[in-house]
């Protein structure tokens, strides 16, 4: 039996999901994939660069809000074939409770960000949906 293998372009990225009294940090995506649509703060992992910190990094780019690494905690890896048109992305996502909400402001690739109520979600592109569930077992 002969088993085929082929290379596959591999994108890094992290994702967080910050939670407050009931509630979690969505960001409003500026740009395609899923311009308009509420996501997790996250994105790419840069060259040299830990996944723990590009979640620290995407989350105080996208809503200006400084979490430390120390406070964030990993959820896990999400790599479904398909999760993201653009091609094969893996995402490590990390969460962190804040005692309250903390008004973000929409920075970097954000059109918007606000805190939305665990129990009154707006549709979540990618798998952020699934995510989200497996936070908050």
């Amino acid at each position: 039996m002969t088993v085929e293998t082929r290379d596959e372009t591999i994108r890094y990225t992290a994702d967080v999901v910050l939670l407050a009294a009931g509630h979690v940090l969505l960001i409003k995506r500026r740009w395609d994939p899923h311009a308009g649509s509420w996501a997790l703060p996250g994105g790419h992992v840069d060259a040299g660069e830990a996944s723990l910190q590009a979640a620290v990094r995407e989350l105080k780019e996208e809503t200006g809000l400084p979490v430390a690494a120390d406070a964030l905690r990993q959820v896990g890896a999400f790599d479904a074939p398909g999760r993201d048109p653009r091609g094969r992305y893996v995402t490590v996502a990390y969460t962190a409770t804040l005692p309250e909400p903390v008004a973000p402001t929409p920075l970097d690739d954000a059109a918007d960000a606000r805190w939305w109520p665990l129990t009154d979600l707006p549709p979540l592109a990618f798998d952020h949906a699934d995510i989200l569930t497996a936070t908050t077992r």
